[in-house]
């Protein structure tokens, strides 16, 4: 992969001339061509306003006299600003934290944040993340629709799903996938999940869009499995179908249909879903781990009861959100409590799969703790069926810095059992 392009320019907000002059410095050196600078907040707000275009990204240090960082990323949020933004600061890892929180909260962009003293190579690939780390926005994602149109898209071939990869942390190798829908529109267009997803929630076609995607993901499956790629298939499963009578039996007609095995799709559920009729969720759930099926809790850790959760219902996988993965390797506090959800779900022999890594020094970390599945942009977005064995075979070379040994450098059984090529490529 080439490296991702750097910013055309930066600002630099330190009120330390020598840590100012220096991180000026390290934006040189990592190939910024335009680099200004500001001693305060008061001062980067009038920096800004002087110059004909807005600043590719501003590197805020936090405390600083008269306008610090925080009150800076507050102006600009009131100014209707967004730039975005590294964070800087010698300051504790918790409350350096929350300023980012406080930012992403805001509606801007934290690239990264960073602990002083800087050095070139974190501050280079802070700065590449100003593009890397981007989603691209949604072709059409203003478009209207109403639910007869989602219902024509269920039953037509709109709804397309597509895999995200997650691979095995300590070999490399593709264990599995999640099926995403997308919803593509005859134009090109695509409408985010978010809206057609809820409107179905909202409009009793729920289960018809479950069962559609369902149909999908195990088509695909099938085909995978006739060429020796046998994955596992993750398949949210909404929350307003933990209270269905007819939803188990549906599914366990359409594997047989297909021929797929109930033990090679896992149902990925929020820690939140079983709230609202515990009864007859846990009955739905209980019934699916009977049929064999595979149960795992998404976005663990978001919530206020999960503990309860892993308690009462029969998980056999826990998913880490990317909240407690993405900076983990920077920051204390959330490497701790990655570190500790890894190793209870470990003790309650889970399947652990960290979602979100977008970072090598997150992915070695995962390594360093035991994680057995990682899935995020560092790996792969999610793709069209049909791509997946072509990104196999493509991004083979990225694949082996997944999983090289650290101490040889040299590719491992796995990868030749993967079909991976051994020399470059």
């Amino acid at each position: 992969m080439p490296p991702s392009p750097m910013p055309a320019s930066v600002l630099v907000i330190d009120d330390s001339t020598v840590q100012r002059s220096h991180a000026v410095a390290l934006c040189r050196e990592a190939g910024v061509r335009q680099i200004y600078e500001a001693s305060n907040g008061a001062e980067a707000l009038d920096v800004i306003a002087s110059l004909p275009a807005l600043p590719g990204v501003l590197m805020v240090d936090l405390e600083m006299p008269g306008m610090n960082g925080v009150e800076l990323i507050q102006n600009l949020k009131k100014r209707g600003i967004r730039v975005p933004v590294i964070l800087a600061s010698s300051r504790e890892s918790p409350l350096v934290s929350a300023v980012e929180a406080m930012t992403q909260a805001l509606g801007m962009e934290v690239l990264v944040s960073l602990q002083k003293p800087l050095n070139l190579p974190q501050v280079a690939s802070a700065l590449r993340g100003h593009e890397s780390r981007r989603q691209p926005p949604p072709v059409a994602d203003p478009v209207r629709f109403g639910v007869d149109d989602l219902r024509k898209a269920i039953h037509g071939a709109e709804l397309q799903a597509y895999y995200q990869p997650k691979i095995d942390v300590r070999t490399g190798v593709v264990k599995g996938v999640e099926a995403l829908a997308r919803w593509i529109r005859p134009d090109g267009s695509m409408i985010s999940p978010d809206r057609f997803i809820a409107v179905a929630e909202r409009h009793g076609l729920i289960h018809d869009l479950t069962l559609r995607m369902s149909e999908l993901a195990c088509a695909q499956a099938t085909q995978w499995n006739r060429h020796g790629l046998r994955f596992s298939m993750a398949i949210n499963l909404s929350p307003h179908l933990l209270d269905s009578d007819r939803f188990v039996d549906d599914i366990g007609e359409l594997i047989e249909r297909h021929a797929i095995r109930a033990d090679q799709i896992v149902w990925e559920i929020t820690e939140s879903s079983v709230v609202a009729n515990l009864g007859a969720a846990l009955g739905v759930l209980a019934r699916l781990r009977l049929k064999g099926f595979g149960l795992s809790i998404d976005d663990y850790g978001t919530g206020f009861s999960s503990m309860q959760q892993l308690a009462r219902i029969p998980f056999t996988e826990l998913k880490v959100d990317r909240s407690f993965v993405h900076g983990a390797a920077q920051r204390d506090h959330l490497r701790v409590i990655l570190q500790s959800a890894l190793e209870m779900a470990n003790r309650l022999n889970l399947v652990t799969v960290a979602e979100g890594v977008e970072r090598m020094e997150d992915w070695r970390l995962l390594q360093d703790f035991g994680c057995v599945l990682g899935q995020g942009y560092l790996i792969a977005r999610p793709m069209p069926g049909p791509d997946v064995p072509v990104w196999m075979h493509t991004n083979a070379k990225h694949l082996r810095t997944l999983h090289r040994d650290r101490d040889s450098g040299c590719p491992g059984e796995a990868q030749v059992a993967a079909g991976l090529p051994e020399g470059p490529g």
